[in-house]
């Protein structure tokens, strides 16, 4: 079964730090892009960051030098690790693949397959 599955969320004190984690199945994630994007709640969901094929990475600015994106290809697993938090940084994060083509690195319909997601709380 093809799947993405992230793990590393939970409650978190504003100021502090998580690692999120992303391990795909059935699918290598070493050769293609992988991004995460975020949904807070009543909100839309929208990129938070992406690691290209060569590992070029890419941030939003709300987690921009808050947040660094990499990726494990031995343990065929992409990593979101953010810092010094903030309250509106809550939302269920979800990793996902790009499906090949033009990449224009934040729109949601080039990626083809999508994690469960992981809650992220923080609190202030």
């Amino acid at each position: 079964q093809v799947r993405l599955v992230e793990a590393g969320g939970g409650l978190v004190q504003a100021g502090g730090s998580v690692t999120l984690s992303c391990e795909g199945s059935g699918r290598t994630l070493s050769k293609k892009a992988m991004a995460w994007f975020r949904q807070a709640p009543e909100k839309e969901r929208e990129f938070v960051a992406a690691i290209s094929w060569t590992d070029s990475t890419f941030y939003a600015d709300s987690v921009k030098g808050r947040s660094t994106i990499s990726r494990d290809n031995a343990k065929n697993t992409v990593y979101l690790q953010m810092y010094s938090l903030k309250p509106e940084d809550t939302a269920v994060y979800y990793c996902a693949q790009f499906q090949g083509g033009a990449w224009s690195i934040t729109r949601e319909s080039e990626y083809d397959l999508w994690g469960q997601g992981t809650q992220v709380t923080v609190s202030s």
